[in-house]
């Protein structure tokens, strides 16, 4: 299974307005964003399309045994 996101840059105009107090501001110069087929972002604006899926990392802890280990030789492997 393959999963894929496109996205339109005007690299020269990208700025981020996100800040402490603001943390959700989004980014300028992002035109638009396709996450798995979807347009997630057009023209500048969030198309409020659920498109993409969670990505959890080693460190986290929510799923019963799961999550951080104590050293890197307990890490497993899903299939």
């Amino acid at each position: 299974m393959y999963f894929w996101v496109v996205a339109v840059l005007l690299t020269k105009e990208i700025q981020d307005h996100a800040t402490y107090e603001k943390p959700a501001q989004l980014a300028t110069g992002v035109d638009d964003v396709w996450v798995n087929g979807i347009r997630a972002l057009k023209e500048g604006q969030a198309t409020g399309a659920h498109s993409g899926r969670v990505v959890r990392g080693r460190a986290w802890t929510g799923w019963p045994k799961g999550g951080c280990r104590a050293t890197s030789k307990e890490w497993t492997w899903s299939k």
